[in-house]
């Protein structure tokens, strides 16, 4: 009778046995993670990138095809596999493609209208990002072909009879096309995210924006016509999304008025482009500064030891005008050797991304504004169609991983953010001291 009478109590207590149980074995799991998916939004002080009053120096990559893959349901778990991977290396920021106008899959199907599939496919991809603890670089347009592109804005003005111009250029100052620009912007930094609740400028696991990639206007080598966009687009971001950080997306190049143009530029044709590092980069509404580090593309007679010697001189340069000049941080926001040079060998390639990783760990270890680091390009087995002549499978290239895992835990040391770290990541760091 007595054990009848205690009977409600037993189920209790083994209850509280079994979350206590729980707790001491998956408690401190569960509070990193915790920790990992609450982000805060990237500021900048100075000439750094700063999270909660603390220095922020990044180590990440690109992965440009998230929003397609995402689409399909045959391919979207793709997304959370390479964001799973690049977190197990501490990488900290993804740079990826937020538009896809016209053509396959396109989130801008034409002016003004979007396929919420695809759109859905973004919403994916940034909520992935969370639950990874990373952050995202969206871009919101390309300069090439790729996925639309100034061309397709431009054919779309042609084809509704109010184009200025046929050139690609008059992406940047016909007054119509201007309006298509403006008008996807709003749409997407107004977006709600259908998972998460949180419209796209209120969230911050977005890093930033970049409005961009590798602006150039042949039209206008004076460098005018491209500043004068720059500056009114990043303007109007900024009434609609004040908490993000903004960049251009440029290649790095010096204009025809810089002094650097004829001793950093790697040729003269990279002074006639129509855009220039410093002018471009002091808009106001711009909080730091991008920078790109092809000597494959840039170069047709140069050795491999006269690439790192250039990548050396290159970095450091546009650290100096992010010192002394824009006062801004400067992130290398793609960065690759091609193995498709005649001389290439595999090694070339470890000590080609060390030394990038040294020009920024030595910047950091000094505060300057040498902020980070996006290798092009990280993918999954089974990409081959999206892969190029820089593309790495880290898992597949031990050297280049444990290279890009020594350079998370470097940048984590210098920012003293050990405290920060889930277990994985201690453990992680604690076999890649220096």
């Amino acid at each position: 009778m007595a054990a009848t009478g205690n009977g409600p109590l037993i189920p209790i207590l083994g209850f509280l046995t079994c979350v206590a149980f729980i707790y001491l074995s998956f408690g401190d799991l569960w509070f990193d993670y915790k920790g990992e998916a609450e982000l805060g939004f990237v500021r900048r002080n100075g000439t750094q990138f700063v999270v909660d009053g603390k220095a922020l120096y990044v180590n990440g990559w690109n992965s440009y095809w998230f929003m397609d893959h995402a689409v399909n349901d045959h391919s979207r778990h793709r997304v959370g596999a390479m964001l799973e991977a690049g977190a197990k290396m501490g990488l900290t920021v993804c740079r990826t493609w937020a538009f896809n106008d016209g053509g396959y899959n396109a989130l801008q199907i034409s002016p003004g209208r979007f396929d919420e599939r695809v759109f859905k496919a973004l919403d994916h991809v940034i909520a992935e990002a969370k639950t990874h603890g990373v952050r995202l670089l969206l871009s919101l347009v390309n300069n090439l072909q790729a996925y639309g592109g100034k061309t397709q804005y431009v054919n779309w003005a042609w084809q509704e009879g109010v184009g200025l111009s046929s050139s690609n250029d008059s992406f940047f100052f016909d007054p119509s096309i201007r309006r298509y620009f403006k008008n996807y912007l709003t749409v997407l930094l107004t977006r709600k995210n259908s998972i998460t609740g949180i419209e796209y400028r209120n969230d911050p696991t977005i890093f930033a924006w970049e409005l961009i990639n590798e602006p150039r206007c042949l039209s206008d080598i004076s460098g005018d016509t491209l500043q004068d966009w720059i500056n009114e687009m990043t303007a109007f971001i900024k009434t609609i999304d004040k908490k993000h950080l903004l960049t251009v997306g440029l290649e790095g190049f010096y204009g025809p008025k810089s002094p650097k143009r004829l001793t950093v530029n790697p040729e003269r044709w990279a002074s006639e482009l129509g855009s220039d590092f410093v002018r471009n980069s002091e808009s106001p509404n711009i909080d730091f500064a991008s920078v790109h580090i092809y000597p494959d593309h840039w170069f047709h007679d140069q050795g491999f030891e006269e690439k790192v010697k250039f990548v050396v001189k290159w970095m450091q340069s546009h650290i100096e005008d992010g010192d002394k000049e824009l006062k801004k941080p400067v992130l290398f926001t793609e960065f690759g050797l091609s193995n498709l040079n005649k001389d290439y060998e595999p090694s070339q390639r470890d000590r080609f991304y060390r030394t990038i990783f040294d020009v920024v760990y030595k910047s950091a270890k000094r505060r300057r504004s040498g902020a980070g680091t996006l290798v092009w390009q990280l993918l999954i087995q089974g990409m081959e169609g999206f892969n190029d002549d820089f593309g790495i499978v880290p898992w597949e290239q031990d050297s280049i991983q444990r290279l890009m895992m020594e350079q998370s835990c470097r940048l984590i040391r210098v920012t003293g953010r050990h405290h920060l770290q889930d277990k994985k990541s201690r453990d992680m760091c604690s076999q890649h001291k220096p």
